[in-house]
């Protein structure tokens, strides 16, 4: 008994830890909060800390006013965006998993070199590269983008996931005459929802939360809301309280994405899709 106690004692450590670090990625959000619901007299360094006077909703819609169109832009870009990245992903993780041909051990770590190129280095011949398809200033230019710079993320993900599927069932699969894509249709697609889930979070919260290639691919009226959010801060008065209301209006689909399928997506880590 007093071995079991003194067990629990020393795992309840292990939450200070975390506990401190929850706190610490919490304080912006409620600086964030806190402000936002300020009124424009009450917007001071010193008083950051202190609770408002008044719930002021007037702010958030004023930032909704001004940032719904990029709202919008941002919807249209990061879901057709996380679907296309993370199909491709699966075709080319089941391909490279479980397709012995030559060349696959060059072309996987090729395609996984794309992780850790920087954004910043292929800007130039990107939009050159965007200008002769004529796609640069518009949405599917950026949506492209994205997919591009997803494929080597989601191809690991689930090349990493169709390891772990036991070769006697697709083997079976074959001897009742699927072909290759039958098997991938018919076998792997089914179970692949968990390694979905995961790559279609990461894919939309990075897409959602790009600033570079939305500032440097898309024109004004295909401005993300990350960009429309940086230009609200371009006056020599800022109203710092509809500019946090606005910073929060730009945070909740990532946080409800989070709050409701984050356990999935935690599963989906767990049952293999970034083991290997």
């Amino acid at each position: 008994m007093k071995q079991q106690t003194n067990f629990f004692t020393a795992r309840s450590w292990l939450y200070v830890p975390l506990v401190l670090l929850a706190i610490f990625y919490l304080v912006p959000m409620y600086i964030m909060l806190v402000t936002g619901f300020k009124s424009f007299a009450e917007v001071d360094l010193q008083t950051m800390w202190s609770l408002p006077s008044g719930l002021h909703f007037e702010n958030f819609t004023a930032a909704w006013e001004q940032l719904q169109p990029n709202i919008i832009n941002t919807l249209l870009m990061v879901v057709p965006a996380a679907i296309i990245s993370s199909f491709l992903g699966s075709i080319n993780g089941f391909v490279l998993a479980r397709w012995k041909f030559p060349g696959a051990d060059i072309i996987f770590p090729l395609l996984l070199f794309g992780m850790f190129i920087p954004y910043q280095s292929i800007l130039i011949p990107l939009v050159e590269f965007m200008r002769t398809i004529y796609l640069y200033g518009g949405l599917p230019g950026l949506v492209l983008a994205h997919v591009i710079y997803g494929i080597p993320i989601t191809t690991l993900t689930f090349r990493n996931y169709y390891a772990t599927v036991p070769k006697e069932l697709l083997e079976a699969s074959r001897i009742d005459g699927a072909g290759i894509l039958g098997v991938y249709w018919y076998i792997l697609l089914p179970i692949s929802i968990p390694a979905f889930v995961v790559v279609m979070i990461w894919q939309f919260t990075s897409a959602w939360n790009d600033f570079l290639f939305a500032v440097v691919l898309t024109n004004p009226e295909n401005w993300p809301v990350t960009v429309a959010l940086n230009n609200m801060a371009g006056s020599q008065i800022i109203a710092w309280n509809v500019q946090m209301a606005g910073s929060f209006l730009a945070a909740v689909p990532t946080l409800i994405v989070y709050i409701f399928l984050g356990r999935y997506f935690l599963r989906g880590l767990m049952s293999g899709a970034l083991k290997g």
